[in-house]
């Protein structure tokens, strides 16, 4: 390409400066008067000083350009390729955050079922102590009443035979009979309710 540039620059300066001689011998633009040796001189440097210029350009600033450009493009892939990786990394770190989340809230509901299963269990084996507990002393004092009502049944009994007796003996001035007072408060005792 930069063979086809400087062939077609010196092509166009070969072809150009003879129609620029024509126009000026015409008669045409006072600029191109190549009669005038300053013109021609002119024309001859321009040329030079653009060959030297495509020279200059093509062989130095292109090529320090096109380099430019190759290594931003480089860096922008490799950079692009960076940010590929970072997002699939992160990616992969937030889905593994997930599952972590997920696996944590699993463990963490199977612990608070555990524990709630096991508090239940606590619950009711104390519960069953003390009711089994409550019983038994349900069952002693129980115990104890029957006892205390079977000592003070029996002392009801002295104590209504006795009194009967006081009482007959008052009301008639007569001992009563001792064995006809039990009986007489043994069976008002026997129909008693309770």
């Amino acid at each position: 390409m930069r063979r086809r540039l400087a062939v077609a620059i010196v092509l166009w300066s070969a072809l150009a400066c003879p129609a620029a001689w024509a126009q000026a011998e015409q008669g045409g633009m006072p600029q191109l008067n190549f009669a005038n040796p300053l013109t021609t001189s002119q024309v001859v440097w321009l040329a030079i000083i653009f060959f030297a210029l495509y020279l200059l350009v093509s062989r130095w600033a292109l090529p320090q350009v096109t380099e430019v450009i190759e290594d931003r493009a480089a860096s922008i892939a490799a950079d692009l390729g960076t940010a590929r990786q970072a997002k699939e990394a992160a990616d992969a770190a937030a889905e593994e955050e997930n599952r972590a989340t997920q696996r944590a809230r699993a463990e963490a509901q199977a612990e608070i079922s555990g524990a709630i299963a096991r508090a239940k269990e606590a619950a009711a084996a104390q519960s069953e102590q003390m009711n089994a507990r409550l019983q038994a002393q349900l069952d002693t004092a129980e115990q104890r009443i029957g006892e205390a009502r079977t000592r003070a049944m029996g002392a009801l009994r002295q104590v209504a035979t006795d009194t009967a007796m006081v009482v007959v003996n008052r009301l008639t001035g007569q001992p009563a009979d001792q064995r006809a007072v039990e009986q007489a408060v043994g069976a008002a005792l026997a129909n008693r309710p309770g």
